[in-house]
């Protein structure tokens, strides 16, 4: 970066909060009424857009998840704004509240600890309650570890899906990720420190050999990607031992013979479900092209599970 690019960054820094506070570092214009969900630091406290600098700047109140959290960030920036806790444990006691500010034309920002609002937090009902009103909403975007850890990967990212924190225990870990295993695009998933090894060994138990990678620390001094198999990853922690923070896990998607597989199963099923065994195979079989023997056997087979 020039000298000049950065200094020309600092004056618009300066311009921003001189416009959006007055001498008392009140905000001196408001903002339209509505909700604003508005997208915070990862990890590095500079990952914060103009845009949203000004947004917070600019609310009647900002509701986040912790106010020693915000308070930080905001003055990093030299911003003072009007906090409101709205987290998992206030959420069905703060929403009215807030709800009966924007339908009297107040403007709420809504911001995480970390990251874009309402991934992995309440906001989603209030945004949901929101609309139900017919309440302005609002995105301003920005960092997400979600994004990150995903263009980081080197998997492929043209269809992704996110499915959050999978279940702490063993049985219903594997279940979830059964039930994931077919969907045809890149799995996303977030994990505690602790349980990552774990993790990374019940989904290679479920999805085999598939490529992955675990990313941590995104965007902060010691950022880490790793990339291998699932059984290599979680191998590799197991031994290591698991690091502080929290980890985005990616997992490429079903190789072609496992989609082919499941397309094959899911034709069968709906066939079992109005004909015998012999017929569902034939009418598939004509359907798919595969060889008849080769459909009945895996009909049979289905047809037996059923029967357990």
């Amino acid at each position: 970066m020039s000298r000049r690019s950065g200094a020309s960054r600092g004056r618009k820094r300066s311009e921003l909060r001189a416009e959006s506070q007055g001498k008392e570092g009140e905000p001196r214009s408001k903002l339209p009424g509505g909700l604003y969900l508005v997208a915070t630091p990862i990890g590095n406290a500079a990952d914060i857009t103009l845009r949203a600098l000004e947004t917070i700047a600019r609310a009647d109140v900002v509701a986040c998840e912790d106010s020693r959290v915000t308070a930080k960030l905001l003055a990093r920036h030299g911003i003072r704004a009007k906090l409101t806790p709205y987290h998992d444990h206030n959420a069905e006691a703060a929403r009215p509240r807030l709800l009966a500010k924007l339908a009297a034309g107040g403007s709420v920002a809504l911001v995480s600890d970390a990251g874009t609002p309402l991934i992995s937090d309440p906001g989603y009902k209030l945004v949901r309650a929101a609309l139900a009103q017919g309440l302005p909403v609002t995105a301003v975007p920005g960092a997400s570890a979600v994004l990150s850890g995903l263009i980081l990967s080197g998997l492929p990212t043209d269809r992704f899906f996110f499915a959050g924190f999978l279940p702490p225990r063993q049985t219903a870990r594997r279940k979830a990720i059964a039930a994931l295993a077919q969907v045809p695009a890149t799995l996303v998933f977030f994990e505690s420190m602790p349980r990552l090894a774990a993790t990374l060994a019940d989904l290679a138990a479920v999805l085999r050999g598939r490529e992955a990678a675990v990313a941590r620390e995104l965007t902060k001094m010691f950022e880490e990607v790793r990339r291998g198999a699932l059984a290599e990853l979680a191998a590799g922690y197991a031994k290591s031992g698991p690091p502080k923070g929290e980890a985005v896990i990616v997992v490429g998607p079903p190789a072609a013979a496992e989609a082919d597989a499941a397309g094959l199963d899911e034709k069968l099923a709906r066939a079992l479900a109005a004909m015998s065994v012999r017929d569902a195979a034939a009418a598939v079989a004509r359907e798919t092209g595969l060889p008849r023997r080769e459909v009945y056997a895996r009909a049979l087979a289905l047809a037996r599970q059923a029967g357990n």
